[in-house]
């Protein structure tokens, strides 16, 4: 199963999560990992060449660290040009349907944060629902997300297993689907 991980985090090498997790696939066959505020540090998105990524890719994993809720900029402005009508979607936009679509967010809170009761009110995957929509707009099948939580005071030990556990999760050829309403 060939994979792109586009990693949308606009201080890379300031990372610690995003960083540790995206140089641990780098070392998987049949994985691709670019990072985008690396290659359009300018703004200007590559469409054409964005599209050619998407069409040989299998697994499309968007990796972004959570910032007030959603995603850094970057990552929405590459969604409006490169999920084109057309293409992407609407009446011919077909290809991206049945490919696998993964996220793999890194929130800076705990995740007793991310609860019904807890402080912000809302789970992950609430927060996270504007990206299903899109899949299911797009015709992708919407993973599970990978989320690593408490990224700001994350310890070592604790990302070395987070780590881990990422690599399993992504080595494998079938991963769950997050049904609409879970």
């Amino acid at each position: 199963m060939k994979t792109i991980v586009l990693v949308f985090h606009p201080n890379i090498n300031e990372s610690k999560v995003n960083k540790k997790l995206a140089k641990a696939v780098e070392k998987l066959d049949d994985v691709l990992v670019r990072y985008l505020y690396d290659i359009y540090s300018d703004g200007q998105i590559n469409v054409t060449k964005e599209q050619e990524f998407l069409e040989e890719a299998d697994r499309i994993v968007l990796q972004f660290p959570v910032y007030w809720y959603s995603s850094p900029s970057l990552l929405k402005q590459w969604q409006d040009d490169v999920l084109s009508y057309g293409w992407a979607f609407g009446s011919s936009g077909n290809k991206l349907h049945g490919k696998e679509l993964l996220l793999v967010v890194s929130p800076g809170a705990p995740e007793d944060n991310y609860q019904n009761s807890g402080a912000f009110k809302y789970t992950m995957n609430v927060l996270l629902r504007p990206f299903q929509a899109t899949s299911n707009l797009i015709g992708t099948k919407y993973i599970k997300p990978f989320i690593t939580y408490g990224a700001s005071s994350i310890s070592t030990g604790d990302l070395d297993k987070q780590t881990e556990k990422y690599l399993n999760y992504i080595s494998r050829v079938a991963l769950d689907h997050l049904d609409t309403f879970e």
